[in-house]
C-alpha cells in the first residue's frame, strides 16, 4: 500500500488528503501538524475548520485509510509521497516585509523531510509559494545525503472556501509541474496517477515547475483584478444613478468576458488574494519589473478604496456621526460558508467604525471566535453576539459583510421594530431585497446601486 504524508492540516491539506484518502481507498493518507489541538479535531472526525460537506467526507475514510497525527517525523519515514502545506504567511519583518512570503515553514518542512526520509521520494509543493521556491527545496533535499533521491513537483490548489469540496471532487483543472527531466516527468506521472482516480485526464496539466509554481499567483491575482474592476465602477454607479449589478449583468454575457467575479461589494478578502497579489509585486520589482509592480498594486489599492469608502457612507448618511451609536454587524467571515476571517473587509469596517466611537456588535453564525481574535484589542468597543435579532436590537444601523444565505430570510419587520428610528442598513454584499426594506421603513443604501432614503 502506498503512504501519502502531508505536513499541514489546514485549510487546504486537510481537505485535500480527505479527496484523497476517499478515492484512493488503496493508498495510506496520514496528515501532520505540529497544533496537538487542531489533529486531534480532524481525529475526532470534527474539522476545525467548517467547510460544507468537509466533516462527511473525512469520515468516510477516516481510521480506515486516512490518519491524523502530530508525529511528523514518522509520517516522513513511511512514506513514498509527501505533500507540503504549511502555512506561507506576508512577511511582517525584514526585506519584503508586507509583500514577501514567509517561507520560514517551508524551509522547515524541507529540512524534516531531510532528516527523516528513508526511501525516494516525491516531494509535492501544495502551498502557494513565489515561482522558483523549488529551487530552494532542492537544494535543502540534495544537501548532504545520497542515499535518497528526492524529485520536487508544485501541485498548486485551486479552491475556493465555501466550494471547496465540489471544488476537489469536480476540479476545472489539476496542475502538476515538475522537471524537465527524465526523473522529474516519472514523478510527474505518479502524480498524474493519483488524481486520475477520479480527476478527468484531459483536466490533469503538466507544465515545468515555474510555469505552475507561478499560475497559482497568476490565477489569484486575476480573480481579485476582476472583483477591483467592478468596484471601482460601483462608485461611478452611484455617482451617475447607473446600476451595478445591470452592468455586471450586462458585461458578463460577453462570451470574452464571461459572469463570474463581477460582483461588487465592500471587497475581496481570504487568506489568498491580497497575499499573492503582493507577492507578485514583490516578485517584479525583484526581477526589476516596476510597471508591472505597480499595475498589480493598483488592484489591492483599489479594494482598500472600497472598503475606506463603505465606512465612509456609513458615517456620512447617518448625519456624519456614528459616536454613541450602535452599529450590528450582519457577518464576519470574508464570505459565506466559511468560518475564515483572515484579510476580511468587516476587520477594517469594524474597527474604522469603532475609532468613530460607534458601538459595534458582530454577529456571524461560524466565524464568532475568530472575530474575537481579529478584533481582541478593540476590547468593549465591539460585542459578539451569535443572535442576528439581538445584535440589532436597539441598533441605529446594520452592515452586511458577508453574504448569508440566512440573512435573507430573517424577519426584518421583527428587527426594524426593534430598531432606534430612523433606521438605517448598508449592505455590503447586495443580497437582500432593498425595495422590501425599505417599505418596511428602512433607509437603505447597497453598493454601486439606487438607494432608498426616507430621509
Amino acid at each position: 500500500m502506498k503512504t501519502i504524508c502531508c505536513i499541514g492540516a489546514g485549510y487546504v491539506g486537510g481537505p485535500t488528503m480527505a479527496m484523497i484518502a476517499r478515492q484512493c481507498p488503496d493508498c495510506r493518507v496520514v496528515v501532520t501538524d505540529i497544533d496537538e489541538k487542531r489533529i486531534a479535531a480532524w481525529a475526532a472526525g470534527h474539522p476545525p475548520i467548517y467547510e460544507p460537506g468537509l466533516a462527511e467526507l473525512v469520515r468516510v475514510s477516516l481510521n480506515r485509510n486516512l490518519f491524523f497525527s502530530t508525529d511528523i517525523a514518522r509520517g516522513i519515514a513511511e512514506a513514498q509521497i509527501v505533500f507540503v502545506s504549511v502555512n506561507t504567511p506576508t512577511k511582517t519583518f525584514g526585506q519584503g516585509a508586507g509583500r514577501a512570503s514567509d517561507l520560514q515553514y517551508y524551509e522547515k518542512a524541507a529540512r524534516q523531510i531531510l532528516e527523516h526520509a528513508q526511501a525516494d521520494m516525491i516531494v509535492v509543493e501544495k502551498s502557494t509559494l513565489p515561482v522558483r521556491t523549488a529551487e530552494a527545496m532542492d537544494s535543502i533535499l540534495k544537501s548532504g545525503r545520497k542515499d535518497v533521491r528526492f524529485e520536487v513537483l508544485s501541485n498548486p490548489e485551486f479552491l475556493a472556501e465555501g466550494t471547496a469540496i465540489q471544488d476537489l471532487e469536480h476540479p476545472d483543472r489539476v496542475l502538476i509541474g515538475g522537471h524537465e527531466t527524465p526523473a522529474g516527468r516519472e514523478a510527474q506521472q505518479a502524480l498524474v496517477e493519483i488524481y486520475a482516480r477520479w480527476v478527468p485526464r484531459d483536466r490533469i496539466l503538466t507544465t515545468n515547475i515555474w510555469s505552475s509554481e507561478l499560475s497559482k499567483l497568476v490565477a489569484n491575482a486575476f480573480l481579485a483584478q476582476r472583483i477591483s474592476s467592478i468596484n471601482s465602477i460601483s462608485a461611478l454607479c452611484e455617482a451617475t444613478g447607473a446600476d451595478v449589478e445591470e452592468i455586471s449583468r450586462a458585461i458578463g454575457m460577453d462570451s470574452r468576458i464571461g459572469p463570474k467575479f463581477l460582483r461588487a461589494s465592500v471587497g475581496f478578502g481570504g487568506s489568498c488574494f491580497k497575499k499573492d497579489i503582493l507577492n507578485l509585486v514583490y516578485l517584479a520589482e525583484s526581477y526589476g519589473l516596476r510597471e508591472v509592480a505597480d499595475f498589480w498594486n493598483r488592484v489591492v489599492a483599489m479594494n482598500d478604496y472600497q472598503e475606506n469608502r463603505f465606512v465612509r457612507a456609513i458615517v456620512t448618511r447617518m448625519f456624519n456621526t456614528v459616536a454613541g451609536k450602535r452599529i450590528a454587524v450582519f457577518g464576519f467571515a470574508f464570505k459565506a460558508d466559511t468560518g475564515d476571517t483572515r484579510e476580511s473587509p468587516a476587520i477594517r469596517v469594524c474597527r474604522e467604525l469603532a475609532a468613530e466611537r460607534a458601538h459595534v456588535v458582530v454577529s456571524d453564525p461560524f466565524a464568532l471566535d475568530n472575530a474575537r481574535i481579529e478584533l481582541a484589542d478593540l476590547g468593549a468597543a465591539v460585542a459578539y453576539e451569535p443572535d442576528p435579532y439581538a445584535a440589532a436590537r436597539g441598533a441605529h444601523a446594520i452592515a452586511v459583510l458577508t453574504d448569508w444565505r440566512d440573512y435573507r430570510a430573517l424577519d426584518y419587520p421583527r428587527i426594524f421594530a426593534g430598531m432606534e428610528k430612523p433606521a438605517f442598513l448598508f449592505d455590503g454584499r447586495n443580497c437582500l431585497d432593498h425595495r422590501a426594506l425599505f417599505d418596511l421603513g428602512f433607509n437603505v443604501f447597497p453598493i454601486g446601486k439606487r438607494f432608498y432614503s426616507h430621509l
